[in-house]
């Protein structure tokens, strides 16, 4: 840009009944990830939220669907912390996968490239591992979403790597910008390519829908 096993396009979802929700009758919410994509996309929701960077070691390999979602557990808990907090802290994590081979952000143009030459003409999984921690509770969710790339010449992948969306993006692209030419397909969830799968985080956390409603109004 993740526990169990992914079921198809659509991830695996596992949810609880138990809520975080403030006396306002209202879900208190923390992101705990400095994304600029995550906070646009609960921005453009409406959603009142604070961010809180989580400072923990992420694992870069091993079956991606674990990764993920260790990662997005791992910066949750980091910011919950030890003790019950009454806000409900969101952990995010998402990667680009072929097979079980990941690929992260591109550290220069040179891996960038040999990334894009990689996805080319393929289909990638989008994998994102999403964790929710309220009251000592923690919630987890995965999904996944099928990417697949055009056939991309090397003046195709020349101009991408000069606009540098690149930089800082599992997989080295970013489909809601110039990347988008480079895609022919999705199969499932857009704003999980994007970096945050918001249906999986509803299905954890219904009551965000409230919060959804109220900002509508």
């Amino acid at each position: 840009m993740t526990p169990g096993e992914a079921e198809g396009v659509g991830g695996s979802r596992q949810a609880s009944s138990r809520s975080a929700i403030s006396p306002s009758g209202r879900a208190s919410l923390i992101l705990a990830s400095g994304s600029p994509q995550r906070r646009a996309i609960l921005g453009d929701l409406g959603l009142d939220f604070e961010v809180q960077v989580s400072d923990v070691a992420e694992r870069d390999a091993g079956a991606p669907v674990a990764v993920a979602a260790e990662n997005a557990r791992r910066k949750a808990l980091a910011v919950a912390g030890d003790g019950v907090v009454s806000e409900l802290v969101v952990g995010c994590d998402t990667l680009v996968a072929t097979g079980d081979q990941i690929w992260g952000k591109p550290p220069d143009e040179a891996a960038a490239r040999a990334t894009l030459r990689h996805l080319s003409g393929r289909t990638h999984e989008v994998v994102s591992g999403l964790a929710l921690v309220a009251g000592g509770e923690v919630r987890e969710a995965t999904e996944i979403t099928l990417v697949t790339f055009r056939e991309l010449d090397e003046p195709a992948i020349d101009w991408y790597l000069t606009t540098r969306e690149w930089e800082g993006r599992a997989g080295g692209y970013a489909i809601q910008g110039r990347g988008a030419v480079l895609v022919s397909r999705i199969e499932g969830d857009y704003l999980n390519v994007v970096g945050l799968p918001v249906a999986a985080l509803l299905s954890l956390e219904p009551h965000l829908q409230r919060d959804f409603a109220a900002h509508a109004g």
